[in-house]
């Protein structure tokens, strides 16, 4: 199965929950009055892409009917794959392809931020890249086992220490043997903690100080969101942002189940650009993520 239908797949609960939706706006009538857009914007705003960005998709699609005089609701939803790409923030700075960079992912627990680190590795060290894994999630022992697999099946070097050290501590080794390697790209995986937590929160702040402190590398936080979340990921996304600057948002388990709206409404929450998306197991399943082609899958199956 290609990339494109598994993004479909991937992207289904939503585009469902949106065509019920449609229909029920188109069945009322072609006419563009208050009623058909207040029921556009609760659609999109049901759909999880929060209140803001819901209202500018509705405006921006408002101000192209005008200036293009469409004449009916259906010619209006024509244009709403491009009104939704156009909300998302572009990504300026990739830190997986602008080199050298160090990243440190947080995320609540059962995010996947293990996986991603692992998939992340695997594809730039195939890629050429000279990668370094740190493993400072010294909670969880199943995590400090699970990169090992994934630094072995990527041929790429973990720093770990023992469970229970100071994930800070390792922060610091790993950008120190980073440094030894002339690693190109580190990728530091921290413990999965609730975002009301002010004391991990607070953790994972100094995480991020020393991390700064020590690497001469620029040092990007990427947030690893679960797309089944929903609301409560926006929520996430605010708390991690205030903690430690998000400079960039993977979501990931879009499958079948996911809230795809959950994108935009974290990114416009916190400023920061949706860097990738996966969609499944493999490594292949993780990809940069693209603002249009996401937004087609939303609305359009392509059948």
């Amino acid at each position: 199965m290609g990339w494109l239908q598994k993004l479909s797949d991937g992207l289904s609960h939503t585009r469902e929950q949106f065509s019920q939706s449609f229909n029920v706006l188109l069945d009322r009538g072609p006419a563009l009055d208050d009623e058909f857009w207040d029921g556009l914007e609760e659609t999109l705003v049901l759909g999880d892409f929060g209140a803001e960005p819901s209202m500018n998709i509705v405006e921006s699609l408002r101000e192209t009917a005008t200036r293009l005089a469409l004449p009916d609701s259906r010619a209006v939803l024509e244009y709403l794959a491009d009104a939704i790409a156009d909300q998302f923030i572009p990504c300026e700075t990739d830190p997986f392809t602008d080199l050298p960079s160090v990243v440190l992912f947080v995320g609540i627990n059962g995010a996947g931020k293990t996986t991603t680190v692992g998939k992340i590795a695997k594809a730039a060290h195939d890629e050429g890249r000279k990668v370094l894994i740190g493993s400072a999630d010294t909670f969880r022992a199943a995590a400090i086992e699970q990169l090992a697999v994934w630094g072995q099946r990527a041929d790429v070097e973990v720093v770990q220490r023992e469970r229970g050290a100071d994930p800070a501590s390792v922060c610091f080794d790993t950008i120190e043997r980073a440094e030894q390697l002339e690693s190109e790209l580190v990728l530091i995986d921290t413990s999965g903690r609730l975002h009301t937590s002010s004391d991990l929160m607070r953790e994972l702040h100094k995480m991020g100080e020393v991390t700064a402190k020590r690497s001469k590398a620029p040092v990007r936080n990427v947030l690893v969101l679960d797309a089944s979340t929903g609301q409560n990921g926006i929520q996430q996304a605010l708390e991690f942002n205030r903690a430690l600057h998000l400079d960039g948002i993977i979501v990931t388990k879009l499958d079948g189940t996911a809230k795809g709206g959950i994108a935009l409404a974290a990114s416009n929450a916190t400023g920061a650009p949706i860097l990738r998306i996966g969609v499944g197991e493999q490594v292949s399943d993780l990809r940069p993520f693209d603002a249009h082609e996401f937004a087609r899958a939303l609305i359009d199956s392509g059948e």
